[in-house]
């Protein structure tokens, strides 16, 4: 089959998706995926064709902070949702037999499969569909809230979703010749939430399926990201790594564009106090740090990284946590927004990470006391060790397959 794959957002909402698409290559399929373009290189790197969709994420996270009111913000993301819009659709439109697609992109990718004839799947990276169990991911800071509670939030995040691409989705519907949707019909479409089936890419193991779920929303484990073919590691790194105890990691991802330098003073500061040796990602920050016993660093695999470090700090995106969890290492999570806080108080709950320190309330004595505690804490580890080998042992991949394969005949 020719399968397209969708997703849109920074580098953890692409990398997943390329280990799944490599399967799925493997399985005898031609696969794309549509991402934005500074993923190519990721995506071509990793055997897959790569579909363009148009505008850059950060540009979006700066104008967000650039706007002076909610509106100029809401602005700059339906212009956003409108351009994403018609790079989904013009991705399907070159031919595809079958649409996965990422929870962020899946309405525009409902509509563009309705157009064409194509069936779409969701392939869901965090929980979502609301559930008795816990407030869905960026509902709340990730408190419980009982079970009435969880449910109400995580349907309040799923309307203001939806109302946020309405104009979108509507839009694309226009252009694609295709009639309004009803009133009731335009509410449960503008969200991913209602399409069947769903396969979540995170183990159960982190977070059991909810029993709650409807029929068809399935949590199917990792998808664990590919490494690109010719990648080596630089042999800056690789003489760091050798020369002294093996370092702690910090990153943030995504997060805080901008804030690099007032960031990599308070990471210097933290790696000072702790008496570690550090290698620092710059991220989308621009994160830089000093130090004799520091090293800056690009994008790279975290799967070759994180399993040569005595622990992670990092913003706790889906991706990242995952990768941490893999490697077997105690997590420092500094989470921001969005899904950060619920990934971060997971890692917290299975006991591989101390309490959380959120970004905005970061200190250089904080985040310096948090990575002591990782590497002083023998508990921390050995349950780090305990969950890498059950994560191990699980396949991902291996629903979406089966249920790909039944669609396709094969």
């Amino acid at each position: 089959m020719r399968i397209l794959i969708v997703t849109a957002g920074s580098r953890g909402d692409v990398a997943p998706y390329t280990g799944l698409g490599r399967r799925l290559v493997e399985a005898g399929h031609a696969v794309a995926v549509a991402a934005h373009p500074p993923f190519a290189g990721l995506i071509d790197g990793c055997g897959l064709d790569h579909r363009p969709l148009p505008g850059d994420p950060r540009e979006l996270i700066r104008a967000r902070a650039r706007a002076a009111s909610w509106e100029e913000a809401r602005a700059a993301m339906g212009a956003f949702l409108d351009r994403l819009a018609d790079g989904v659709a013009a991705a399907v439109a070159d031919g595809a037999d079958l649409v996965l697609t990422a929870f962020g992109p899946a309405a525009l990718s409902r509509v563009a499969g309705e157009a064409s004839g194509t069936p779409v799947i969701g392939t869901f990276l965090a929980p979502a569909c609301a559930t008795r169990e816990f407030p869905l991911a960026g509902a709340t800071d990730a408190e419980d809230l009982g079970p009435d509670g969880n449910v109400a939030a995580g349907q309040r995040l799923l309307a203001d979703a939806g109302a946020l691409q309405a104009g979108a989705v509507a839009g694309l519907r226009t252009r694609l010749g295709l009639p309004p949707a009803t009133s009731r019909a335009a509410t449960s479409h503008t969200t991913g939430a209602d399409l069947r089936p769903v396969f979540h890419g995170f183990s159960p193991l982190v977070v059991p399926r909810p029993a709650d779920w409807p029929s068809g929303v399935e949590v199917a484990g990792y998808w664990w990201p590919a490494r690109p073919r010719d990648w080596r590691p630089p042999a800056e790194l690789v003489d760091f790594l050798q020369a002294g105890t093996p370092p702690v990691f910090i990153g943030f991802g995504s997060m805080a564009p901008g804030e690099g330098e007032r960031l990599g003073e308070l990471v210097t500061a933290a790696v000072a106090r702790a008496g570690v040796r550090a290698v620092v990602q710059a991220g989308w920050a621009g994160l830089t740090a000093a130090g004799d016993d520091v090293l800056a660093v690009g994008d790279l695999p975290h799967d070759w990284l994180f399993p040569r470090t005595a622990a992670v700090v990092h913003h706790a995106g889906a991706g990242t946590t995952a990768a941490g969890l893999r490697a077997g290492v105690p997590a420092v999570p500094v989470p921001a927004m969005a899904d950060q806080p619920f990934w971060s108080a997971r890692l917290h709950r299975l006991g591989v990470a101390p309490r959380p320190l959120p970004l905005h309330e970061l200190t250089a004595e904080s985040l310096g006391a948090a990575i002591i505690t990782c590497l002083t804490e023998p508990a921390l580890r050995r349950r780090a060790a305990e969950l890498a080998y059950a994560l191990a042992e699980e396949d991902g991949t291996a629903a979406v397959l089966t249920h790909i394969g039944a669609v396709g005949g094969g």
